[in-house]
């Protein structure tokens, strides 16, 4: 059982709002949620967010998703994400960080209206919240996500990147595997990788909790968007 974080909203130095919701929110409310949120920075009513949630476990269909790599139908609810990608799995003890950012503006590293460029940071972001807890995140070439490379040569994903810009306001982000069920992915070919396995901090031997990943999270956002 993963002890809840600290909850609530407080403005960063940056300008970017971040938001811890307790509990398991419901893929629904967070889609809605992150659409109103959207339409109000891209009208100025609102400052860029990093909300981080976890969701009961489900299946996500991202826009590149096979009918075929969901092995499992049945198994969790499922639901059309409308970000790029293919299936993913969400649950608890895997923190989601919904993050959206007005990228008609640059984010320290990330210049404006450079979607691939945001990617990568989102990358940089996981790797050095990772690297705080003494593991190597690394990207590959044609493999969207981050892997971790184990000593007997198998590479498994710890994290999951998938995003969607709207008239160049991001939402959907990275979901980092802190210690789910990691049986829970058998129900799907995730993100269309099957010679390839999932792992988690937990499987990893590292004994931290969800609010110290978020901690984690916090530090590191600085250095990548500012």
């Amino acid at each position: 059982m993963i002890p809840e974080p600290a909850t609530g909203t407080y403005m960063m130095e940056n300008q970017t709002d971040w938001e811890v919701s307790p509990g398991l929110t419901p893929y629904e409310t967070a889609v809605a949620r992150m659409q109103e949120r959207v339409a109000s920075i891209r009208e100025g009513r609102a400052e860029d967010l990093v909300w981080l949630v976890q969701h009961p476990p489900l299946y996500t269909e991202g826009t590149s998703a096979r009918a075929e790599d969901l092995q499992d139908p049945t198994r969790f609810p499922t639901f059309k994400a409308g970000r790029g990608g293919q299936w993913t799995y969400h649950g608890p003890g895997q923190r989601v960080a919904y993050v959206m950012l007005d990228l008609t503006r640059p984010h320290a590293s990330v210049p404006a209206r450079d979607v691939r460029c945001y990617v990568a940071g989102l990358e940089r972001w996981a790797i050095e919240t990772l690297k705080e807890f003494g593991v190597r995140g690394e990207i590959r070439e044609g493999r969207v996500g981050i892997w971790v490379a184990q000593p007997d040569g198998r590479e498994e994903k710890i994290g999951a990147i998938g995003v969607r810009v709207s008239r160049w306001v991001t939402w959907h982000g990275l979901a980092l595997n802190v210690a789910p069920d990691l049986s829970h992915f058998t129900g799907i070919v995730p993100c269309g990788i099957a010679e390839h396995g999932v792992t988690s901090l937990a499987a990893l031997g590292v004994q931290a909790d969800m609010a110290d990943v978020d901690a984690a999270l916090k530090r590191n956002w600085g250095k990548i968007f500012g």
